[in-house]
C-alpha cells in the first residue's frame, strides 16, 4: 500500500560512530606517546653508555698518568712493563696505546694486534669511530706536551643491548596499541555515556511527545550547557507545535459552518439549473469540492482532538469476527470497483474492547489505499489475529511499495508520496481518487487512541506494501469517556 506524498524524503546519511573515532584517536595518542618515550629512552641509553665509557676512560688516564710520571723518560722499558701489568687486568675491555708527543709508541696492548690507534687531535677528547678489524669503538685521548695516552672500548656489547631494547620496545608498542584500543573503547563509551543519553532522549522527542525533556547532567560543564540549550529549543518547538495545532483546530472548526452554508445554498440552486447542463455540471463540481473540503476539515478536527487527548472514545466489547465480517462486505465491493480482489486471509475469534466506528475507519483507510495502488487483478488481503493479548490488523497489497528512506514519514499529516502506479491500474493521485495526505495520520491517531501503535513496510516475498496496527484486546489503559 503506497501512501500519498509528492516530496521525497532525503536519504539518511550513513552514521559514523564517534565512539570509534574517539577510540582510534586515543589509541593513536597513546601509541605515538609510547613511541616517543621509547625512542627517547633509546637515545638516553646510548648517551649514558657513551658517558659511562668516557668516565671509565678518564679513570684509566689517571692510573696511566701516575705510571708515566713515576718513571723517568730514559727508562721506557720499565714504564711499558708497568703499563702492561695495569692493562692486562682489563684487556677484554680496553685497547690501550701510549706514545710520546713525537709519535714514538711506547706501549700498545696486545689486543690491538698490528693496529695503530689514530691521533684524535688537540680539540677532541672522546669520539666514536670505526676501526679496521675492531668495528665501532668509543675512543678517548689524554694528551700533554710530552705524552699521548689513548684508550678505546668496543661498542658491540652496547649495540647488542640496544638491539634487545629495540625488540622489547616493538613488542611493548604492539601490546600498548592493543591495550589502548581496548581501554580507549571503554573510556570512550564511559565518556560519551551522557552524550548517548542526550541523543536517545532527543530521538524519542517527536510530535506526539514534545513534552519530554532531556535530563540535565550534574555539574556545570559543556554537556550541561548543551542539554539546557536543547531543552530550551524543545520548549520553543513545543510552543510552536501547540500554536499550530490550536490554529488547525480553530480554523477547521470555523470552516465547518461556512462550508455547510455553501453546500446548503448550492443545493438550493439545483432546481433552477435543471435545464442548464453546463450550470448543473459546474454545480456538481462545486458540491464535490465542498464535500472534499468538509472531509479535510473533519479529518483535521479528528487529528487535533486525538493529539490533544480531547476525543471521547465510546468503547464497546465486540466480537472481532463479526466486525471483520461486516467490513469485508464493503471492502469487497470497493475492491471490485477498482478491478482488485479483496479477501480476509485470517479472522481469529476474540472479544476486544474498542470503538467500532474508529476501527472501521482505520480499516477503510488502509484498504482504500491498498486497492488504489494494486494492479488490476491484484489481491488485497486483511489479517485479523490475536496474540499475547494484542489484537493485530494487517493489510497487504501488491503495489510497487516505497523506498526505505520514505517509510519513516508516511504517518505524518499531508505527506503524499507520488509513487508510480502499476501498469494498467488507476493512479491514486488522479482526479477524484487523489487523497489529501491525512488517511494514514488518522490511522495512527486511531491506533494510539486505543493504546497501540501502527507500522508499515515493504513486503519481502514480492512487490507490495503492508501496514499493521495493533493494540491491547482490553483497550487503552486510560481513555476519555
Amino acid at each position: 500500500m503506497t501512501p500519498e506524498v509528492h516530496a521525497e524524503s532525503p536519504a539518511a546519511p550513513r552514521f559514523r560512530s564517534f565512539t570509534w573515532q574517539l577510540t582510534i584517536r586515543l589509541a593513536l595518542l597513546v601509541t605515538i606517546t609510547s613511541v616517543i618515550v621509547l625512542v627517547a629512552g633509546g637515545l638516553l641509553l646510548a648517551r649514558q653508555a657513551a658517558h659511562s665509557l668516557d668516565a671509565l676512560h678518564e679513570a684509566e688516564f689517571v692510573e696511566f698518568r701516575k705510571i708515566v710520571e713515576a718513571h723517568p723518560a730514559v727508562n721506557l722499558a720499565e714504564m711499558a712493563d708497568s703499563i702492561r701489568r695495569e692493562a692486562d687486568s682489563d684487556i677484554g675491555l680496553y685497547y690501550i696505546q701510549v706514545q710520546r708527543a713525537s709519535g714514538e709508541i711506547v706501549f700498545r696492548s696486545e689486543n690491538l694486534g698490528t693496529l695503530v690507534l689514530p691521533d684524535l687531535g688537540p680539540e677532541e677528547r672522546h669520539v666514536t669511530m670505526s676501526l679496521p678489524g675492531l668495528g665501532a669503538m668509543r675512543m678517548s685521548e689524554d694528551r700533554d706536551d710530552d705524552w699521548h695516552i689513548q684508550v678505546a672500548s668496543p661498542l658491540s656489547p652496547f649495540y647488542h643491548v640496544l638491539e634487545d631494547y629495540t625488540t622489547v620496545s616493538v613488542a611493548l608498542l604492539c601490546m600498548v596499541a592493543l591495550a589502548s584500543v581496548a581501554l580507549g573503547w571503554g573510556f570512550a563509551r564511559l565518556t560519551l555515556r551522557p552524550v548517548r543519553a542526550i541523543r536517545e532522549t532527543a530521538g524519542r522527542i517527536r510530535g506526539d511527545n514534545l513534552g519530554e525533556r532531556i535530563p540535565v547532567p550534574a555539574g556545570r560543564d559543556e554537556l550541561s550547557a548543551l542539554t539546557v540549550l536543547l531543552n530550551q529549543m524543545f520548549d520553543r518547538l513545543e510552543a510552536a507545535f501547540n500554536q499550530s495545532r490550536r490554529f488547525t483546530a480553530d480554523a477547521s472548526h470555523e470552516l465547518k459552518t461556512p462550508l455547510s452554508l455553501i453546500r446548503l445554498n448550492a443545493e438550493k440552486l439545483r432546481p433552477r439549473l435543471a435545464e442548464d447542463a453546463d450550470g448543473s455540471a459546474a454545480l456538481d463540481d462545486l458540491l464535490e469540492s465542498v464535500a472534499r473540503m468538509q472531509r479535510i476539515v473533519e479529518s483535521l478536527l479528528f487529528l487535533a482532538k486525538a493529539e490533544t487527548g480531547t476525543l471521547a472514545l465510546r468503547l464497546e466489547q465486540i466480537a472481532t469476527t463479526t466486525l471483520i465480517g461486516e467490513f469485508s462486505e464493503d471492502a469487497v465491493a470497493l475492491a471490485e470497483d477498482r478491478g482488485v480482489r479483496f479477501e480476509v486471509q485470517a479472522n481469529e475469534a476474540a472479544t476486544v474492547r474498542c470503538e467500532p466506528t474508529l476501527v472501521r475507519q482505520l480499516l477503510l483507510n488502509l484498504v482504500n489505499n491498498a486497492v488504489r495502488v494494486s494492479p488490476p487483478g491484484g489481491h488485497v488481503r486483511l489479517e485479523s489475529r490475536v496474540r499475547n493479548g494484542q489484537w493485530s490488523l494487517r493489510v497487504t497489497d501488491e503495489g510497487p511499495g516505497l523506498p526505505e528512506e520514505q517509510l519513516e514519514r508516511i504517518f505524518e499529516r499531508f505527506v503524499r508520496y507520488a509513487t508510480p502506479a502499476p501498469a494498467g491500474s488507476r493512479s491514486p493521485f488522479d482526479g477524484e481518487s487523489s487523497g489529501h495526505g491525512l488517511g494514514l495520520a488518522i490511522c495512527r491517531g486511531i491506533a494510539e487512541l486505543h493504546g497501540g501503535s501502527i507500522a508499515a513496510g515493504n513486503r519481502t516475498d514480492r512487490s507490495g506494501f503492508s501496514v499493521e496496527a495493533s493494540w491491547p484486546v482490553d483497550g487503552p489503559s486510560t481513555f476519555h469517556p
